[in-house]
């Protein structure tokens, strides 16, 4: 085992690819080597992840069929980055109504979608006296007290799995929100303090301390919830802040072993955000932190980057170790990022399959999580449901698909 940070950074590259591959896994060390390369050896780099992918995944690269239901587009936090998140005063502020939910959630399941991902802003109604109106006028005292109403109506209405993204939450609430969905997520972005100061990407956001939101990781870990989680890359972190969060996310995995997919999402400079002069990351950048996550999470991880946040060249990332490309919508915009429309279906087994690889359908719950230790008693009959009509529809497609 290698302990020392300058024995890392001057052993030849193979050498420590060997030794990852061996391991499972590559260290903090390994990892500010893997995340600095450049030429050959991120060439290198991305085959040896291309590799440890292979061992568990094949040449199968799984999506999820969705509806975005933005419940809330109100937020107490002020991230840089962040377009989704309006200003109460703003004309397009807005909570949605249950007729609104249930409309959304429909439409979907006429389009063959199978998972409903809630995204939201964080507690609104702590700071804005419009979300408190509007929940008032719902019914609701809160936005987590709503979100679990929502979340219970379309899975009965509909049998679409909710897929639920609210923010930092409480060990009580989670538990709750357990209760009503298939899935949950929260970015951890990155555990770099120093974005938390004046100027930088999460000033004035009190739900982006790190700690904070690696908390909420280990307790939906202690719930045991099928968990998304990841990093966001080009905020201002270094490379090395990177692996930080990457080794993080790792050691809360190997603890609880909840987290089923880790995606690595790329910056996109927007005309309404604070960072709207801020360069986006490049290809290669992208690259190198998919074939680091890779080697630091293992064969066993699901890893997604979003096709519509790089349109012309997205395939490439299967060359560097991912097996997911997310949720995918025939039906509505990705309101994170709406100047980057979804690719069409077809277009996406195109891309997939000229690459080599087979494109199939998944839950929001992966398969191997469907098992009832990830499976609260509420949920079981409907994400088997959708499992089973999965199943068919993938074998009578790909006859020689497992799943």
């Amino acid at each position: 085992m290698v302990n020392s940070y300058s024995v890392v950074e001057n052993e030849p590259i193979e050498e420590i690819l060997n030794r990852i591959l061996e391991r499972g896994f590559a260290t903090r060390p390994e990892g500010y080597r893997l995340i600095r390369a450049d030429g050959s050896d991120l060439v290198a780099i991305m085959a040896a992840a291309a590799r440890l992918r292979d061992r568990s995944k094949g040449r199968h690269v799984s999506y999820s069929r969705n509806v975005f239901i933005p419940l809330t587009n109100m937020c107490r936090d002020k991230c840089a980055y962040c377009t989704f998140a309006k200003a109460p005063t703003s004309k397009e502020a807005r909570t949605l109504s249950p007729e609104d939910v249930l409309r959304i959630a429909e439409e979907g399941a006429r389009f063959g979608c199978k998972e409903a991902l809630f995204s939201l802003g964080d507690k609104p109604e702590l700071v804005h006296r419009r979300a408190r109106a509007e929940l008032q006028r719902f019914g609701y005292r809160s936005t987590v007290e709503y979100l679990h109403a929502m979340a219970k109506m379309v899975v009965e209405d509909t049998g679409l799995l909710p897929h639920l993204n609210p923010g930092v939450l409480t060990y009580e609430q989670m538990a709750q929100l357990r209760e009503v969905s298939a899935s949950m997520g929260l970015m951890l972005e990155s555990v770099s303090e120093r974005l938390l100061a004046p100027g930088e990407a999460h000033f004035g956001c009190p739900d982006k301390v790190p700690s904070v939101r690696l908390r909420v990781l280990e307790d939906a870990g202690k719930l045991r919830i099928p968990f998304t989680t990841g990093i966001l890359i080009g905020i201002g972190e270094t490379r090395e802040e990177r692996v930080d969060s990457l080794i993080a996310i790792a050691e809360i995995q190997r603890k609880h072993g909840h987290i089923q997919e880790v995606i690595i999402q790329n910056f996109r400079a927007k005309p309404d955000i604070r960072f709207h002069g801020r360069p986006e990351p490049s290809l290669l950048e992208m690259l190198r932190t998919i074939a680091a996550a890779r080697l630091i999470l293992g064969a066993e991880m699901n890893i997604q980057a979003p096709p519509n946040l790089t349109p012309e060249s997205y395939a490439l990332y299967l060359f560097a170790g991912v097996n997911d490309w997310g949720g995918v919508s025939p039906v509505t915009d990705d309101h994170i990022n709406p100047e980057a429309p979804w690719p069409k279906l077809d277009e996406l087994e195109q891309q997939t399959r000229e690459a080599g690889f087979i494109l199939q359908e998944r839950l929001a719950i992966y398969p191997e999580y469907i098992i009832h230790e990830f499976v609260a008693p509420p949920m079981w009959q409907p994400i088997l449901r959708q499992h089973e009509q999965l199943t068919s529809t993938v074998t009578q497609t790909h006859p020689a698909v497992l799943t």
